[in-house]
């Protein structure tokens, strides 16, 4: 449509713009300075009155073009299925199942972390705490929906600025943030080619 519109103004600009009034061609008398600057006013309105000619037709074109197309009927948009196939049925079923096993992943982790922050004292029950919490990063291949690891970390870091915090603990520290970068890193293969 705009190519349509382009090309009847290209078409209608080279026939009309470049035409002299009858006035103007008329006028081939001597010239003086007045009669030079009334020539000039009678092209300026010539080149006026045929830029706004231009100007009426290309709006006309322009509009009767694009009536049609705004009157014309639009097409009904296709319909969803009103009923869910089989295959959606059995995703719905499989998310809804991974929802439960995240919830039941995620219940296990705050209960440790329940244990972890309110109930040890001792830095074996430390240990044997991140331990817990390690094992659970291992079975559920990474962190629960739900939990974090700065959430995880801040909790465990906030029992650590309590004091009581020996190098065992430290350790089993290090190694269940180790496996949670591992668990959460897309690259689990080795690259022989790159080592970094």
């Amino acid at each position: 449509m705009k190519l349509q519109i382009a090309t009847v103004f290209s078409l209608f600009a080279s026939t009309q713009a470049f035409t002299s009034s009858p006035s103007f061609a008329a006028k081939t008398t001597s010239t003086t300075s007045l009669a030079a600057s009334e020539s000039d006013s009678n092209s300026n309105l010539s080149r006026r009155q045929a830029f706004a000619s231009i100007l009426a037709t290309t709006l006309t074109l322009s509009s009767a073009i694009a009536a049609p197309a705004l009157a014309a009927p639009r097409q009904p948009m296709a319909e969803y299925l009103t009923e869910p196939t089989d295959d959606f049925k059995e995703s719905e079923r499989q998310r809804d199942e991974f929802r439960r096993a995240q919830l039941v992943q995620k219940r296990k982790f705050t209960s440790v972390l329940d244990r972890f922050t309110f109930e040890s004292k001792t830095p074996e029950t430390f240990v044997v705490d991140l331990k817990e919490l390690q094992n659970l990063v291992i079975e559920t291949e990474g962190m629960p929906a739900g939990i974090k690891k700065d959430e995880l970390v801040k909790i465990i870091r906030a029992k650590k600025a309590k004091g009581l915090w020996p190098t065992e603990v430290e350790y089993s520290y290090q190694a269940l943030i180790r496996e949670i970068a591992y668990q959460q890193s897309p690259n689990r293969e080795k690259d022989m080619a790159n080592p970094l």
